[in-house]
C-alpha cells in the first residue's frame, strides 16, 4: 500500500528495492515516483507523525514499539513502515500476508535472531496482516515479546475483529485517517510540479477530481496520470471529468466492518430522527451493493425496537415497504425503502416495549422454573379443581378483572419483583412491587 507522497524534490527517487540498473530504467507509476523519503513529507497523518504524535515521539527518541497501522487504502501505511526503518537504522523486512506463510515467517525470524546477535535490529512489516489466520498470528508472539523483531502490521480491517488478543496486547494500534481535501490538494500540487505543467482542470474540475479520489492518495495520482494523457485544451469541468475518468468505487464490503458501520449509522440516524442522515446512509449502502432485503429487515427491527407503541402502524408500514420492494425490485423498489426510512425517522419514538421485554427476560433468567400461582393453573380434572384453590377461583369469577389484579398472576418468589403494565396512553412502564400470594 503506497499512498503517501513526496514533494517535487523527491520525484527522482527510485525505490531501494530495485536491485539492477535495468529495473531503475523501467517505467514507474506517478505514485511510486512521488514516494516520500522522510516522515515529515507524508501528508494527512500529522496526528501520528507530528512531533507530539505517538509515532513522532518514538522516532524522536529512537525507540520503536511494535504497532498495527489501521486505515483505509491509500493513506500511507506501507510508506510509514518503510520510513520508520530508515529513521531508526533497523533492517526493513517486508512481507505480505497474502503470499506468505509460517515457513516465510520462520526465515525472517531466524535472520532477525542472527542480526540481533550482531547488535542489529529488524523491523518486520506485514501488509494485510489481518489475512493471517490465528495459528499464523500466534507465531509472532514470542519474537515480538522478546524484541527479536519490531512488528509493524498494516490492515484495512478492524484489528479488534481480525487480530488475536494476545497480539494486540503486544502492539499498539494507530488509526490512520483518510486524506482530507487539503492533503489531496497538496498531492495534486506535487504531481503537477513533477509533470512540469498544470493539469487541464477548472477550479470546479479540480475539486471534483479530489472528490473522485474519496480520500485515497494513490488513486488520486492514478487519476492524474490518466488526465495527463488527455489533450491540454479545453480545461475540464466536473461533467467532462466524469465522462472521461472513472470515479473510485465506494469503500464497502458486505461481509466486513464497513457493512456494520453503515447499517449502524442508518439505524442510529432513524433513532435520532435525522431524516437527511438516514437517507444518506441508505444511499451509501445501496451504492455499495448492499442487498435491500437486508436493509428492510433492519428497518423493520427499528420499527419495533425504536418506535413500538408510540406509532403501532410503523410495523405495518415496514412490511408494506418490504412487500412493495419484493414486487418492484431494484431500482424502482428502492424508492419504497427510502419512503420507509423517512417514515421511521419522522415517527414518534418509544423503546418501552424493548426495555420492558428485556426486563421480563432478565427476570425469567433470574427466577428459574417457578410455578405459576395455583389459581391460574389449568385444572381439567375434578381432583385438580379441588386442589387448586376453589375458593380463590370463586372469588376470581365473582369479582372479575379487579380480583385478577389483586390475586396476581406472577409467580411467588418471596422477594421484590418487577411488574409490567400498559397504560392507556400506550407507553409501557415498569414498577417494583411486592406480591403476597
Amino acid at each position: 500500500m503506497i499512498a503517501a507522497f513526496a514533494p517535487p524534490g523527491a520525484a527522482a527517487h527510485i525505490s531501494r528495492t530495485m536491485s539492477t540498473l535495468f529495473q531503475s530504467q523501467a517505467p514507474h507509476p506517478l505514485a511510486d515516483r512521488l514516494r516520500p523519503r522522510r516522515l515529515p513529507e507524508i501528508v494527512g497523518q500529522d496526528h501520528l507523525l507530528g512531533p507530539d504524535g505517538p509515532i513522532g515521539r518514538m522516532v524522536g527518541s529512537g525507540q520503536l514499539a511494535s504497532m498495527i497501522l489501521w486505515g483505509p487504502p491509500g493513506c500511507g501505511k506501507t510508506t510509514i513502515a518503510r520510513l520508520l526503518a530508515d529513521g531508526t537504522d533497523l533492517v526493513f523486512e517486508p512481507l505480505s500476508a497474502v503470499f506468505s506463510g509460517v515457513a516465510d515467517l520462520r526465515k525472517v525470524f531466524d535472520g532477525a535472531r542472527k542480526r540481533r546477535e550482531m547488535g542489529q535490529g529488524t523491523l518486520l512489516f506485514v501488509d494485510e496482516i489481518h489475512r493471517f489466520n490465528r495459528a499464523q498470528q500466534d507465531a509472532f508472539l514470542p519474537v515480538v515479546e522478546d524484541g527479536t523483531v519490531i512488528l509493524v502490521g498494516a490492515t484495512t480491517e478492524n484489528p479488534s475483529f481480525e487480530l488475536i488478543g494476545a497480539l494486540l496486547s503486544r502492539a499498539q494500534v494507530f488509526v490512520l485517517r483518510r486524506l482530507d481535501d487539503a492533503a489531496l490538494e497538496t498531492l495534486l500540487g506535487r504531481a503537477e510540479q513533477n509533470l512540469g505543467h498544470a493539469l487541464p482542470l477548472t477550479d470546479d474540475g479540480r475539486a471534483a477530481l479530489r472528490a473522485m479520489a474519496d480520500g485515497d492518495g494513490r488513486f488520486l495520482l492514478n487519476l492524474v496520470e490518466e488526465i495527463d494523457r488527455l489533450p491540454r485544451e479545453p480545461a475540464l469541468g466536473p461533467q467532462q471529468l466524469a465522462e472521461l475518468v472513472q470515479r473510485r468505487a465506494p469503500l464497502y464490503d458486505k461481509q466486513q466492518e464497513g457493512h456494520y458501520n453503515l447499517i449502524s449509522a442508518l439505524h442510529k440516524s432513524l433513532r435520532g430522527s435525522d431524516t437527511d442522515a438516514a437517507l444518506y446512509w441508505l444511499a451509501r449502502m445501496l451504492a455499495g451493493g448492499e442487498d435491500p432485503i437486508y436493509i428492510l429487515r433492519r428497518l423493520t427491527r427499528a420499527a419495533v425496537e425504536d418506535i413500538g407503541l408510540a406509532e403501532p402502524q410503523a410495523v405495518a408500514q415496514a412490511l408494506a415497504a418490504w412487500d412493495a420492494y419484493d414486487r418492484l425490485g431494484s431500482p424502482e423498489g428502492e424508492l419504497a425503502v427510502a419512503q420507509l426510512a423517512i417514515y421511521l425517522a419522522t415517527a414518534p419514538k418509544s423503546n418501552a416495549v424493548y426495555a420492558a421485554f428485556g426486563e421480563a427476560r432478565a427476570m425469567a433468567d433470574d427466577t428459574g422454573s417457578l410455578m405459576p400461582p395455583l389459581h391460574i393453573l389449568n385444572a381439567p380434572t375434578r381432583l385438580m379443581r379441588d386442589l387448586f384453590l376453589p375458593a380463590g377461583r370463586a372469588r376470581l369469577r365473582a369479582r372479575g378483572q379487579e380480583a385478577a389484579r389483586l390475586l396476581g398472576q406472577a409467580p411467588a418468589t418471596g422477594r421484590r419483583q418487577r411488574e409490567l403494565s400498559v397504560p392507556a396512553a400506550g407507553c409501557i412502564t415498569m414498577r417494583a412491587s411486592r406480591r403476597a400470594l
